[in-house]
């Protein structure tokens, strides 16, 4: 089953994204190659695709995982939330409509 997975980052986030980058993206690789992975992404802090030194607000990953406590387990394992990137993160179950 698909799962939508959001995160929260604390203010002023975008040194510590900069520093945990590499693992968190490296990650997202893997599912990838595993044929998990849907969409991923950050949310801009200002409107535009590169906000610069505004950074980000949060990421959206929408993945597929076995169960929702695994998404919760992978989503709790990221280097996000070791490097103390995010505030807050969901977890929940997904429906892909469209496309």
């Amino acid at each position: 089953m698909l799962y939508l997975i959001y995160a929260e980052d604390v203010k002023n986030s975008l040194p510590l994204r900069k520093q945990s980058r590499p693992a968190h993206v490296e990650r997202l690789q893997a599912l990838k190659s595993q044929g998990r992975l849907i969409i991923a992404g950050p949310t801009p802090a200002i409107d535009a695709t590169d906000p610069g030194e505004a950074g980000f607000t949060g990421s959206m990953i929408v993945a597929e995982f076995d169960s929702l406590e695994s998404a919760k387990q992978w989503a709790d394992s990221d280097p996000y939330i070791e490097a103390g990137v995010y505030n807050k993160v969901t977890v929940k179950p997904y429906n892909k409509v469209l496309p």
